[in-house]
């Protein structure tokens, strides 16, 4: 890390230094200069007075790459049903490793998983660790920390990837934590250089720039993807790769949280597995207005969305939204509907097979990601597909 240290002795007149910095990160008290935390490392004071402020580069600590191999998938799974984001992710962690000569390792922890381990030689794991232990039937944060540690340390993997799960949430920053390394959340964009450094793009900011991350000084490299970001592989005919089945002392997984009870939710619809979807955005005029989203989502037998304007009003679940704050989705065909756009909304559903826009500005974001665009008012679009489109719905119609 870099810093700028201040020479007392050197300044003459050092009451009126902290008028020199735009963002009154430079202090005067008690007859002593200081520097606060809103310095943006502009260096503007050590141009105008180099005799006083020094900007000084800290040496980076280095990390021998050589030695970390590898890009590892932690297995996402409810008793041993694995949540389709893990072959999402074998199959960039297979394009990433096939770039730099790595092989791609699986990550299986719980309790009576081991036949369950057997299914992911279909997806290209070169290694799976099995770590099946009874103490792992229930996720506690702590005992999957463990073995997470326990597996990072034996292996040695230059790169982690997690899914973006209820889970995944939790284990990854404990993890990376404890190898007082990198992680970055939510990325859309994922890329490995010929020195193994990970390249990882998500929005920042809001949405408003993407920012490109980097632990290039650490090692391993996490990084956490949501499901419906990257594309599963197909399934091989023939299994490859071998289970490794590792084990931990009982005693290492002690934990503080007792499951008294495990309630499975009631399973509802989500837009996350819909083929088809009429997103509603911030060109519908009022609540009722949603009615002819609906019409039109039901005429296609998909299922309606919206943006985060509408929830924030009130008129939708908070399911349905798409985006960052929201769900990524990946349908067959989407139709946004007065949406204009932004970063956050267009990163949750731009790997869609097909995007119809429909807006009155032709300048509208939306049209940059859009298949087809429509410029038109949506109460004048929609009533008229609705009329064109038969009841029987679109599959009979395509």
């Amino acid at each position: 890390m870099a810093k700028i240290i201040i020479h007392q002795g050197k300044a003459e007149n050092p009451q009126k230094l902290p008028d020199i910095c735009p963002f009154n990160a430079i202090e005067y008290t008690e007859n002593t200069l200081s520097i606060n935390s809103a310095c943006k490392m502009c260096k503007i004071c050590v141009r105008k007075y180099p005799a006083v402020f020094e900007y000084l580069e800290e040496v980076q600590p280095q990390v021998d790459k050589s030695v970390w191999r590898g890009i590892a998938v932690y297995v996402d799974h409810v008793e041993g049903v694995i949540h389709p984001v893990t072959y999402e992710l074998l199959g960039k962690a297979r394009e990433m490793a096939n770039k730099i000569h790595h092989p791609v390792y699986c990550l299986m922890m719980g309790d009576a998983i081991s036949h369950k381990a057997e299914e992911l030689r279909y997806y290209g794991a070169d290694r799976i660790y099995v770590y099946d232990k009874t103490e792992l039937k229930d996720f506690r944060i702590e005992p999957y920390t463990t073995v997470f540690e326990d597996f990072i340390k034996k292996v040695q993997p230059c790169i982690v990837l997690v899914g973006g799960t209820t889970v995944g949430r939790s284990l990854a920053p404990r993890t990376a934590a404890r190898f007082r390394t990198g992680l970055t959340a939510d990325c859309t964009i994922l890329d490995v250089q010929e020195n193994t450094d990970l390249d990882q793009i998500r929005p920042a900011f809001g949405g408003n720039i993407m920012a490109h991350i980097h632990t290039p000084n650490h090692r391993p490299q996490f990084a956490t993807v949501r499901y419906k970001i990257f594309n599963a592989p197909q399934r091989s005919k023939i299994p490859s790769g071998e289970i490794v089945f590792e084990d931990i002392p009982a005693s290492r997984l002690k934990s503080r949280i007792r499951v008294l009870e495990v309630r499975k939710k009631e399973k509802v619809k989500s837009i996350e597995d819909a083929e088809v979807i009429v997103v509603a955005g911030r060109g519908v005029k009022k609540e009722a207005d949603l009615s002819m989203i609906r019409s039109l989502a039901d005429r296609l037998g998909g299922m309606m969305a919206s943006t985060r304007p509408l929830i924030e009003a009130g008129w939708t679940d908070p399911r349905l939204q798409i985006g960052l704050s929201g769900r990524t989705v990946k349908p067959k065909l989407i139709i946004t509907c007065g949406v204009s756009g932004s970063v956050q909304f267009v990163a949750g559903m731009n790997n869609s097979e097909t995007i119809i826009a429909i807006n009155t500005d032709p300048k509208a974001p939306i049209f940059d990601v859009a298949h087809y665009a429509i410029i038109g008012d949506i109460y004048k679009i929609i009533p008229a597909l609705l009329k064109n489109i038969p009841q029987k719905g679109i599959h009979d119609v395509l």
